[in-house]
């Protein structure tokens, strides 16, 4: 089936993507006639080199978001997935050079079209006179024999715009910019995994994968990886790794392969000297780290990967020097990520640090991230007062009864509540506690042990409206624990509800009997309910049933005591 997509015309996406990001960017310009963006601040750069790269569009940010002084002069885009028009690529060698730039450096990732369009313009740029040069950026380390076509160019090319950019910015000449990218750019590699393909505008999935498939080692094109792994079969508590080939999995239990095994193999993988395209880490190591989201993955997602990776790192030995995690180099939507390792020293630090208004270059702190402290001790509670009220008396053992039936009615209650979409599970917590010790036979306190259960223990909305009432509640119980005193309690408790939660009688909330069954004719005011359409809320709230059943419950057990 042809995927959904929000373009105006298949034709037109890569232009329209294009004027978008030039219309919301003052520092960009596109050349009149071609798919072309540049700095607008052109003419300041006479006596500098320029940089040129692109490619096909659907790599977003890639190329135009790293366009700025430290970076690209300027972009060549195709169509999606599709190398750049020869006739484009010229004519922005021209632009830049009748500026009165002193020379121009194509960044090219190592693609086969990539490489014919790029050198062709090259080539016509030379016999006009144009000092051109031309670096074929390399960095894919999937396979594992060399192949003819050699290494793709992957994320790892944001780093080289990066670098150039810099030397280019401190006036450094055509040939020392190409020699020290063509070396930095060796020292490099990159490895994607993917848990399904992508989609060109009008088109269908580029590859299919299965419920329990994951792809290792594929492009940026959508094309297939050099490995598909059961990720339902292999990997998991009993997955390991055979001594020949650290890559190759044996069978392991039927269980999803976690983020922290599926990064370990792509690191295993990248750095396996037997690997004749592996990056060269070990132990002692200095690396940029980049994690790239190729287009699909949540950010949650993104953020697990990253701290795997430089955990797994970490214990490698290897020092991470700095770690830059988002979207640089996407395959329009695929769900996967990619991860780039670069050697560095600190002359080579000195570059990646430098200045660049390039909007999709991120806010990266200039300092190393290992080593560095990532926590700190939690302040401490403040003392508690001294139980005002003897332990063990009348009113302590009402409370541990009180609090044991409304235990023992939630959790009579938990399948029902479910059902009504609200967990009941926080029953059980509750008679943990008690089994620990007698409650504070203080109200004041016994409500603030409460509450702090409630929140540690109870998810969702309730436990905070719970927290918020006990805590409210327990405020006037701290000078005395008479009728007054009570009801002044119940009253707190139901104004912080109120104030924080913003619910009002009738908004189909927490209530008590008569009320909770009353909920199910209403139309939500407040809370998560209050955005789902009144058509399908045809029962009692959850929320009502439970409160009332709690109510009910301490009813209960006061009128057998005869309090």
């Amino acid at each position: 089936m042809i995927s959904k997509k929000l373009v105006n015309s298949v034709a037109g996406c890569a232009d329209d993507a294009l004027a978008g990001l030039v219309a919301c960017n003052p520092n960009l310009q596109l050349l009149q006639g071609h798919r072309v963006a540049l700095r607008s601040d052109l003419n300041s750069l006479k006596g500098q080199v320029a940089l040129l790269s692109g490619g096909g569009s659907g790599h977003e940010p890639a190329h135009a978001g790293f366009i700025g002084k430290g970076m690209l002069t300027g972009i060549i885009a195709g169509a999606v997935f599709t190398s750049p028009a020869v006739g484009s690529i010229l004519a922005a060698i021209r632009a830049v050079a009748q500026v009165g730039t002193v020379g121009t450096l194509l960044i090219v990732k190592n693609y086969t079209g990539d490489r014919l369009n790029f050198g062709l313009a090259r080539e016509q740029a030379q016999a006009e006179g144009i000092s051109v040069e031309m670096v074929v950026v390399g960095d894919d380390s999937a396979f594992t024999v060399l192949k003819k076509a050699g290494r793709r160019g992957l994320c790892g090319t944001v780093l080289i715009h990066k670098v150039a950019g810099a030397l280019a910015e401190a006036g450094v000449g055509l040939e020392e910019i190409t020699n020290r990218v063509s070396m930095i750019a060796k020292a490099m590699g990159t490895l994607g995994v993917s848990l399904s393909s992508c989609s060109v505008p009008g088109s269908r999935p580029t590859f299919e994968l299965s419920a329990d498939e994951v792809e290792l080692g594929l492009g940026i094109h959508g094309e297939a990886g050099v490995r598909r792994i059961k990720v339902g079969g292999c990997p998991g508590p009993g997955w390991s790794q055979t001594k020949a080939s650290p890559t190759q999995l044996t069978p392991g239990s039927l269980q999803m392969a976690s983020a922290d095994e599926i990064v370990t193999l792509m690191l295993d993988h990248m750095t396996n000297s037997s690997n004749v395209s592996h990056v060269p880490v070990q132990s002692g190591s200095s690396v940029v780290l980049m994690v790239n989201n190729l287009g699909g993955l949540s950010f949650l997602e993104l953020g697990i990967i990253a701290n795997a990776a430089i955990c797994s790192l970490e214990d490698r030995g290897v020092k991470i020097a700095r770690a830059l995690v988002g979207t640089f180099m996407s395959a329009l939507e695929m769900p996967g990520v990619s991860l780039t390792l670069l050697q560095v020293d600190d002359p080579l630090l000195t570059l990646i640090d430098a200045e660049t208004t390039a909007s999709a270059w991120p806010n990266m702190a200039k300092v190393s991230v290992t080593g560095r402290k990532r926590s700190r001790a939690a302040p401490t509670e403040p003392l508690e007062a001294p139980d005002s009220t003897a332990a063990g008396g009348s009113a302590s053992k009402c409370m541990v009864l009180v609090l044991e039936r409304v235990c023992a009615t939630l959790l009579g209650l938990e399948e029902h509540l479910n059902a009504l979409d609200r967990a009941a599970g926080d029953g059980d917590s509750i008679q943990e506690w008690l089994k620990e010790g007698p409650p504070p036979a203080s109200p004041n306190q016994l409500l603030s042990k409460l509450s702090l259960l409630l929140l540690e223990k109870m998810g969702g909305s309730c436990g905070a409206l719970y927290g918020l009432f006990l805590t409210a509640a327990a405020q006037p119980l701290k000078a005395k624990a008479d009728l007054p005193a009570w009801c002044a309690a119940m009253d707190a408790g139901l104004k912080a509800m109120q104030k924080y939660g913003k619910a009002a009688p009738g908004d189909r909330t927490m209530s008590a009997e008569a009320a909770a069954e009353a909920t199910k004719n209403m139309e939500a005011g407040a809370g998560r309910a209050s955005y789902i359409s009144s058509a399908q809320l045809d029962q009692p709230d959850p929320g009502a049933v439970a409160a009332a059943a709690i109510l009910r419950a301490i009813l209960e057990v006061l009128q057998s005591q005869g309090a």
